[in-house]
């Protein structure tokens, strides 16, 4: 067929074009036969950062494709929504980027259908060229130690969730009656946990934070906030960014310990400069600091010391934590070791919230998730035996483990979809692939799908609920009420 309608088009050019270029002709030409070739079907599940931006590559280098994205919330954006600190709306200015990716005529939005419930992964498969799976990590690691289930011990992962407004976190409960506080673990998570707990209210009314959230917030009496970390102040995981929010906090004082920063100074000229200019902020800070009679609150962050039980009344509530006492083995500025001692330290408080690390949920029986919390892969290709089914990938979280930030996701993100593009060129099947329309049929009737129009009415109405709270949105809570307003 190519070759016939190639000699209708150059029979065409010199008689009946005129004027017209050989080389207009020949972009008419390669139109048509890109308008003949396989369409690819493409299956995302999961419509967060790594999802959209796969997307977003894939659309762009691939003419003929159709991508589906399958999201088990009836809502998009997935870590952006409910994983960016509230305070952070610049972070969430992607969501233009990926909102013109969802509005592109080959690119659909799927919500409220979650895999290895509505749908398996062998009936993806069978029906797409290819399947990316992108759904993130959605579990807390656990510290496995004495008295973890007492009362008031929570995994950040939940904390964060609730105070974004994940349906799933909508009934968690936490007390933020008693005085004092811990966070275990110095990321980018655990500041943000510490930053929305000491804020002042106010400021944090101006978020989209949902209004239930703002009223548990309202009546904390919690005063005094340890951040504890395990390492040194070189081998802190958060960011410079995360650290100047941190000690702006109005009416709250950063309380370092002086010895935790012994011969630091003398090494951080010589490290590299992203480390170096956080080194020296904290350096900074701690040479600063003086009491300040107008401060409301503290936050403390400590250094060398690991949770080695809870300590809890006969009730199993939460009194305290025991710390391991740390030593540094090796040089400073060479990636020490930091050795356990027989020293002890305890930290009366009444609330613990567990910051180190995320990992994967299994969610399919076909899929392995290995001992590091993410699914075994070579450079997103999921090896798997079966020939006859689509191709398996994995990006972002799912497939990395729960490191860097969105700008790194960004990164694996795009290099699998290079992955699946390189693939798909050179696959030798000319199947045409029954994509969503075949999916369907094998989904409950009585599920109900939400499309990206069904995305928009959820969007519209939270803005407009945020507008009379003089806030950006409020965020609907509840997936039964996303699904009414969506429908």
């Amino acid at each position: 067929m190519y070759s016939e309608s190639f000699r209708s088009l150059t029979y065409l050019t010199p008689k009946y074009l005129g004027k017209m270029s050989f080389k207009i002709a020949r972009q008419s030409f390669k139109k048509f036969s890109t308008a003949c070739k396989k369409v690819s079907q493409v299956c995302v599940v999961g419509a967060g950062p790594a999802g959209f931006y796969a997307a977003m590559q894939l659309t762009k280098k691939l003419g003929n494709i159709n991508i589906d994205i399958i999201e088990k919330l009836p809502v998009p954006f997935g870590l952006i929504r409910y994983g960016v600190a509230p305070d952070h709306p610049e972070v969430k200015n992607v969501i233009n980027q990926f909102t013109k990716v969802a509005q592109q005529p080959n690119v659909n939005f799927y919500g409220n259908i979650a895999l290895g419930k509505d749908i398996t992964l062998s009936q993806l498969r069978q029906h797409y060229d290819a399947v990316l799976l992108t759904y993130g990590a959605e579990e807390d690691k656990l510290l496995g130690i004495e008295n973890e289930d007492a009362k008031n011990i929570v995994a950040a992962r939940k904390f964060v969730g609730w105070y974004n407004g994940l349906p799933d976190a909508r009934d968690f409960e936490v007390d933020l009656g008693g005085n004092t506080a811990a966070v275990l673990g110095q990321g980018n998570v655990a500041l943000d946990v510490a930053r929305i707990i000491l804020s002042p209210i106010d400021e944090l009314r101006k978020t989209d934070i949902p209004e239930h959230v703002l009223s548990v917030l309202a009546k904390s009496k919690i005063k005094e906030l340890y951040l504890v970390g395990r390492r040194g102040p070189l081998q802190v995981a958060f960011t410079i960014k995360e650290l100047r929010e941190q000690l702006k906090i109005p009416f709250c004082q950063t309380v370092w310990r002086k010895n935790d920063f012994d011969g630091v100074s003398e090494v951080a000229s010589a490290l590299a400069r992203p480390r170096k200019r956080l080194t020296e902020l904290m350096l900074k800070s701690l040479n600063e600091h003086s009491e300040d009679s107008k401060s409301e609150k503290y936050f403390k962050p400590i250094f060398h010391r690991s949770p080695d039980k809870f300590i809890v009344d006969s009730k199993n509530n939460l009194m305290g934590v025991q710390l391991t006492c740390n030593q540094m083995a090796g040089s400073l500025d060479k990636d020490p070791k930091y050795l356990p001692t027989d020293e002890k330290e305890i930290i009366n408080c009444s609330l613990a919230i567990r910051s180190i690390g995320y990992k994967s949920v299994n969610v399919d029986k076909d899929l392995i998730i290995g001992d590091n919390g993410a699914v075994p892969n070579d450079k997103g290709r999921i090896l798997d035996p079966s020939n006859d089914l689509a191709k398996l990938y994995v990006a972002g979280w799912l497939g990395t483990g729960p490191v860097g930030v969105i700008l790194h996701t960004m990164g694996n993100a795009f290099q699998v979809a290079k992955a699946i593009q390189e693939d798909l060129e050179t696959g030798q099947s000319t199947e045409n692939k029954g994509g969503f329309a075949e999916v369907r049929k094998a989904i409950c009737e009585n599920l109900k799908i939400v499309d990206w129009k069904g995305w928009e009415n959820i969007d519209k109405y939270e803005i407009e609920m945020g507008k009379k709270l003089g806030k950006p949105r409020e965020k609907i809570c509840c997936v039964s009420e996303m699904l009414e307003k969506a429908l």
